[in-house]
């Protein structure tokens, strides 16, 4: 009998150690597949990770609302199922040698001006609110924003052509049709449903072009021109409001209130969100025991800063600016290792913008900004933010690990090719 339980040990043994081996070997698997920086991967799976506490916690107001019970499990289910898709397009992407994203941007920009002309032209109602911002995928009835697949687009397409003139000595006029023309068709199809996406985009374009060596004199003619624009635009809306989509007086009455402080809806949001950060103090109430989540009716999407706040206090806002100024870092780092200039406009046309929305979404919370509709990349709820993050994560990601297999193929000769392998991670 002891001879039988003896074996019957050893094989349980065997079996637990040849489980612990095949599970170590997946796991060595995943790690080699996720090329390039890998501080970049730690931070997005860091935000990831803690984006499910807020979430959870955050949509119960949500729950209570649209689902009547107050169940939250449908929604942290439905983060995760986000989030597994978006770390999927992570690990796509960034296998794809960027040097073909030139290509692609060139066929997605008719796609991107169709998809937003369409987005335009209906009326999609998301949460009983006209969403112009959104289209509705049919037979899977996804909702999807197209600004921020064009925003995606439009930085590649921008980088590719500055990429193409850089040491070329050429006039503004040769510029207008293949670069200008189709960053404010962009822009103008964004503009009417989501100004705060126009103003960033804008600012991105014009500081690759400021970095691609255009000329400076040519910029201030370009800043002008989009200002007169926009001027134009907010006069002829205020002349004649029933041509232009509904949200045109939403985020002209968000900058009013902002300046003049009236008693609005966007002023109770602000009001409730400050109250959040000023109950979380130093330490915070704790995970889950945020009273403003209640009140605040983005609290797990635009407003979701002050609900960490709240529940993490100080320390943890902190702590999650920390994670956003380490992945600017990192993106500079990236960019300034690349050694071609596509490469570096690359980077900073996709992955700067994640850093201003964060900063931006934070800026709201505190009143520094005006309601803006942004949210918090990689931690608040929807789908389509994180998915359009994941991917132009997973393009700097193509860029820095083109840069390491370069790095690693330069270092063959070397003596001790792992300290250059360890250099290049």
């Amino acid at each position: 009998m002891s001879k039988v339980k003896g074996d019957i040990e050893i094989d349980n043994v065997r079996g637990v150690t040849g489980t612990v081996e095949i599970t170590k070997e997946m796991f060595l698997s995943v790690l080699n597949s996720m090329k390039g920086d890998r501080v970049i991967w730690a931070v997005v799976a860091l935000l990831a990770l803690f984006s499910f506490l807020p979430v959870y916690s955050a949509s119960s107001n949500l729950a209570y609302l649209y689902g009547g019970s107050g169940d939250t499990f449908k929604y942290f289910l439905k983060h995760l199922v986000h989030l597994l898709l978006g770390f999927g397009i992570i690990l796509a992407i960034h296998k794809v040698p960027y040097h073909y994203f030139k290509g692609l941007s060139i066929i997605m920009m008719p796609v991107v001006i169709v998809l937003l002309l369409l987005t335009m032209a209906q009326n999609t109602t998301i949460g009983g609110a006209n969403a112009s911002r959104w289209i509705r995928i049919p037979f899977v009835g996804v909702t999807f924003q197209t600004s921020t697949l064009a925003a995606v687009v439009l930085m590649t397409y921008v980088a590719r052509y500055l990429s193409k003139i850089k040491d070329q000595v050429i006039g503004f006029k040769e510029t207008i049709l293949p670069l200008w023309i189709p960053v404010f068709i962009i822009l103008m199809l964004i503009l009417p449903a989501n100004f705060s996406t126009t103003a960033i985009i804008f600012t991105i374009v014009l500081l690759l072009t400021f970095m691609g060596g255009y000329p400076k004199r040519y910029l201030v003619g370009i800043i002008v021109s989009g200002a007169l624009f926009l001027m134009l635009f907010i006069l002829s809306a205020k002349a004649f409001p029933g041509v232009f989509p509904n949200r045109v007086d939403t985020w002209i009455s968000r900058i009013e209130n902002f300046t003049d402080k009236e008693d609005t809806k966007e002023d109770y949001q602000i009001e409730r969100a400050k109250i959040a950060i000023a109950r979380g103090g130093i330490f915070g109430q704790g995970p889950g025991k945020s009273a403003q989540k209640n009140f605040l009716p983005q609290s797990s999407s635009d407003f979701i800063f002050a609900i960490i706040v709240e529940e993490w206090g100080l320390l943890g806002g902190t702590a999650l600016l920390f994670l956003y100024m380490l992945l600017l870092f990192r993106l500079i780092i990236v960019a300034h290792k690349s050694k071609d200039v596509f490469g570096k406009l690359l980077v900073i046309g996709v992955g700067l913008p994640i850093v201003f929305q964060a900063l931006i979404n934070m800026a709201v919370a505190v009143e520094l900004f005006p309601v803006t509709g942004q949210t918090l990349p990689l931690v608040s709820s929807g789908g389509t933010s994180i998915w359009m993050t994941c991917l132009a994560i997973g393009i700097v990601l193509s860029v820095s690990a083109k840069r390491t297999i370069d790095e690693v193929k330069e270092g063959q000769n070397e003596d001790n090719p792992l300290d250059v392998l360890s250099k290049a991670l």
